[in-house]
């Protein structure tokens, strides 16, 4: 009866991993000849791995990321594609979130820059960090309604206190004054607190044509630039590969 007690407080407290982990416990004989001290590291162990589990889930479904399966234990670092793993790996397992460094990467449409930043970006989120997942060339729209309906101000709070931005697709598209300017408002939050990462089929050099006026530019790019790590892509689109893999299965499959 006391125990029945018991699990029904946990379960009313919402200690849902201590809860199964009590239950296994008391059908596990082999347990038994643990101590006191030993059986309830297991039981707190268990509750604990339970939230980190729930929280990076909804980690993951906060940061809206356009491919939330990429992982770095997936990347392509074939050769002709740019990409070397040791220097993926280097930042993956440095401070940059911490530093709120800048992850630049470029190069040609298909190459696998959204991929490899949304990797960045879900790995973090798997070590309990915040993440959002931006295309630049819709924020204008999003950032005009915020104006229009009061939220841009608490919006810019929170995105400020986001460990990582990705800003996807950045160059497609043309940049009008107000943008340009609440853009600088986003980057500026971030230097030196809070990461960022950046893909474009624009050359990093053709940049600041692209932000338009010369002052914001120069602002923009001075503070994207004091820590970043590059990774400039290249090689056959991925997209353009797996059609005509899809292509030739077709062809040869009798049904």
């Amino acid at each position: 009866m006391m125990m029945n007690t018991t699990l029904a407080q946990l379960r009313d407290l919402k200690l849902l991993g201590m809860l199964a982990a009590v239950d296994e416990q008391m059908t596990q004989a082999a347990l038994h000849g643990m101590s006191f001290e030993e059986r309830l590291a297991l039981i707190v162990e268990r509750e604990v791995h339970l939230r980190h589990d729930k929280r990076r889930t909804r980690l993951l479904k906060e940061a809206r990321l356009r491919y939330p399966q990429a992982a770095i234990e997936d990347i392509d670092t074939r050769a002709g594609r740019g990409l070397d793993r040791k220097a993926v790996m280097g930042l993956v397992l440095s401070d940059w979130i911490d530093c709120g460094h800048s992850v630049l990467i470029s190069g040609p449409t298909g190459a696998g820059k959204s991929w490899l930043a949304c990797a960045l970006a879900q790995y973090a989120c798997r070590g309990g960090r915040s993440a959002l997942y931006q295309r630049v060339p819709r924020l204008g729209e999003e950032l005009r309604i915020r104006h229009g309906n009061g939220t841009f101000g608490k919006w810019l709070i929170q995105l400020a206190k986001t460990d990582v931005l990705l800003l996807d697709d950045w160059g497609m598209a043309g940049l009008d004054a107000q943008t340009r300017a609440d853009l600088l408002e986003i980057i500026d939050d971030r230097v030196g607190h809070r990461a960022t990462i950046i893909t474009s089929q624009l050359p990093i050099e053709h940049w600041h044509a692209w932000i338009g006026d010369a002052t914001i530019a120069d602002a923009i790019l001075d503070r994207l630039m004091q820590q970043n790590h590059r990774f400039t892509l290249s090689g056959e689109s991925l997209r353009s590969k797996a059609s005509k893999a899809i292509r030739k299965e077709l062809q040869t499959d009798p049904s």
